[in-house]
């Protein structure tokens, strides 16, 4: 029996918010302002995987894609344009009522389902590629999580997972500063007991098969005001996993 990963207090939260992901400059902004950080990632860490051309114009045709814990599709949809076949899973019903509504006044076929990673059917198709960004600070059972994910994966694929670190810097900065003092992110937003440093994560991830891993660091320059892949994972960090 599967372990149910889903805290009522957070999706309480995200459903509080809902109507607010596409705006640039609302509760969401720090995604919107490192969603090309991450599109970087995925899409390096996919062409060395799937040895895909530099210079395809639809690198991800072909590829299925799961995006765990969607929110209002702020991956799931450049994933789409890129060529992938999306699908994107999130427990909080209105923030797939917002996906499904933005994708089809953007013209792109998406698939969208309103349940957590546990509750995904298993007659579905495995994955060539699943992502889980920003969500597994969110979840109860972490190990639970990974393990639902990595379920869906298929046999030659990889996960992407960001998150934050687990030391006094992302209480700090990813916490008290941003929600607090820049007000980045609504108060609450994130509980730091919930954080996980990335050779922990790295090690679960290894437990359940997926030992070919590559982490880097996220940072933030307060001089020219933006973001960027740095090799310090004190704060936020990206990790991605595959069999091989």
């Amino acid at each position: 029996m599967k372990l149910n990963t889903k805290n009522q207090i957070e999706i309480n939260h995200f459903r509080n918010l809902s109507s607010t992901w596409w705006n640039e400059a609302g509760p969401f902004r720090i995604l919107h302002a490192i969603n090309p950080l991450r599109l970087t990632f995925i899409k390096e860490k996919i062409g060395v995987q799937f040895r895909i051309p530099e210079n395809a114009i639809k690198p991800f045709k072909d590829l299925r894609i799961l995006d765990v814990g969607c929110g209002g599709g702020l991956l799931c949809e450049p994933l789409a344009r890129l060529g992938a076949d999306v699908t994107g899973i999130d427990p909080v019903f209105e923030n797939i009522v917002v996906a499904k509504e933005h994708a089809h006044e953007m013209g792109l076929s998406i698939t969208y389902f309103p349940c957590a990673i546990e509750d995904l059917t298993e007659d579905i198709p495995l994955f060539d590629v699943i992502i889980a960004s920003e969500i597994i600070e969110h979840v109860d059972e972490p190990n639970e999580f990974l393990k639902s994910c990595v379920e869906h994966l298929s046999e030659r694929g990889g996960m992407v997972v960001t998150t934050l670190n687990k030391t006094l810097k992302s209480y700090f900065f990813g916490v008290f500063v941003a929600e607090y003092i820049l007000k980045w992110a609504p108060q609450g937003t994130h509980r730091w007991n919930k954080f996980i440093p990335p050779d922990e994560l790295s090690q679960k991830l290894s437990i359940l098969g997926l030992s070919n891993q590559d982490i880097t660091g996220l940072g933030f320059s307060p001089l020219l005001r933006e973001w960027s892949l740095v090799p310090s994972t004190d704060i936020n960090y990206f990790l991605w996993a595959s069999r091989s």
